[in-house]
């Protein structure tokens, strides 16, 4: 038996979503599925493929080691992490990289909501 579940949105808690839709719509290339509200706003891929992105007011800080997090793949890895850190992403050195991986950075949004951005040149 097939289900009728999809991934419909992502959803990310923030302290400020004007601030978090500044750095997120032009990280992905998103805009707006709804006009935003203070506490609340739902992003949508430009072409309207790919899951959502919303972002919710909350208090609560990310954790350091989340559970759940974004991998963003990108073809020219080095070009896309300069990108995001120009736009108010942060690296995260204190990241405890195995020796054998090369394939994947992590960055946290203003938010400090972690991401990795992963070298997807050759698939």
């Amino acid at each position: 038996m097939s289900s009728d579940l999809r991934i419909g949105s992502i959803v990310l808690n923030v302290s400020d979503v004007a601030r978090a839709m500044a750095f997120w719509m032009p990280a992905l290339d998103y805009e707006p599925r709804y006009e935003p509200e203070p506490d609340w706003a739902i992003l949508q891929p430009r072409g309207e493929v790919g899951p959502n992105l919303s972002l919710n007011l909350g208090e609560t800080r990310p954790a350091p080691a989340p559970h759940l997090h974004l991998d963003l793949y990108a073809r020219d890895q080095a070009r896309e992490v300069d990108r995001l850190v120009g736009l108010g992403a942060r690296r995260v050195d204190d990241w405890p990289y195995p020796a054998e991986a090369h394939d994947f950075v992590v960055l946290e949004d203003p938010d400090g909501n972690r991401f990795c951005v992963i070298d997807a040149s050759g698939a």
